[in-house]
């Protein structure tokens, strides 16, 4: 069986839930100000150590 995951989408959806802007969220993880703008948009994917801080 295939899930369709959409990680971009899926940060954006719990990031606006948790009500966390994305330049905040970059500056907590140690990143410049636009690196989740840049996940969120697909311009980027996160490193993996990346993803297990987010």
């Amino acid at each position: 069986m295939y899930i369709d995951f959409n990680f971009s989408k899926r940060l954006s959806e719990l990031r606006a839930q948790k009500g966390v802007s994305a330049r905040d969220m970059s500056l907590s993880l140690g990143q410049n100000p636009t690196y989740i703008h840049k996940i969120e948009n697909g311009r980027a994917l996160p490193s993996m150590m990346g993803f297990l801080y987010m």
